[in-house]
């Protein structure tokens, strides 16, 4: 005779079993679409628009080839975000070495998210901050540095990054705040739009503070020399 318990455990084995494959699939998943974008007529949509979409709520996003997007916007955007985007291989470990230092010595942390790890976030990760999307992100990144060339994780990024609440890409940004397509941003509106990048939610490029017009110059310059950090998107 079959003990009662055994039909009880075996229906929580069956159970433990299909959420354990469930799991598995959504961490596989991204290593699957990421060779599928390396396509250039594929536009990836983040987590967010996807949000967006499931709830009803309206939101802006035109995708704009890399080739149609203002030099000094790509120049702006890197130089803020990701100076050494071109030398590293989808994680600046040295940056990230030193966040890790400061967090274990109890002081302040700066941001070490590379344009690769928020474009991994951006794709295929809740925006909550915590150590485990951290450690998703790592690897994420690492594997799009290594599909994708350089311009195509660019050019994803700039089209799947928020600038304002409800718009999404460079392109949608630039005719909202400044009503000017990407291809035809001026420096300043570059710099200005690398500046609400951290914080698309509260600062607007087209009604900059002083903090974001100081912050802009600074990206400005940078922009101007940064000829030698941007070669492996223009040579």
């Amino acid at each position: 005779m079959q003990p009662k318990g055994r039909p009880r455990r075996s229906l929580v084995r069956r159970v433990l079993v299909w959420v354990l494959a469930l799991i598995l699939i959504v961490i596989a998943l991204p290593y699957l679409l990421i060779p599928l974008y390396a396509l250039p007529q594929l536009r990836p949509v983040s987590t967010l628009m996807l949000a967006e979409m499931m709830t009803g709520r309206a939101y802006e996003r035109q995708w704009v080839g890399f080739d149609k997007i203002a030099p000094v916007l790509v120049q702006s955007v890197m130089m803020s975000e990701d100076g050494q985007y071109c030398a590293h291989s989808g994680v600046d470990w040295k940056a990230l070495n030193l966040v890790i230092d400061d967090a274990l010595e109890g002081e302040a942390t700066r941001g070490a998210s590379t344009i690769p790890m928020q474009t991994a976030k951006n794709l295929f990760l809740p925006p909550t901050r915590s150590v485990l999307r951290k450690a998703l992100e790592i690897p994420l990144a690492m594997w799009m540095d290594m599909i994708w060339s350089k311009r195509r994780l660019m050019e994803i990024y700039l089209n799947v990054a928020e600038w304002a609440p409800g718009v999404y890409g460079v392109e949608s940004a630039a005719q909202a705040y400044f009503g000017v397509t990407a291809a035809r941003l001026s420096a300043r509106q570059a710099a200005l739009l690398a500046v609400t990048l951290p914080s698309p939610l509260k600062r607007n490029a087209a009604r900059p503070s002083r903090g974001m017009n100081r912050l802009a110059g600074i990206i400005e310059e940078r922009a101007r020399q940064s000829g030698a950090y941007i070669k492996c998107l223009y040579d």
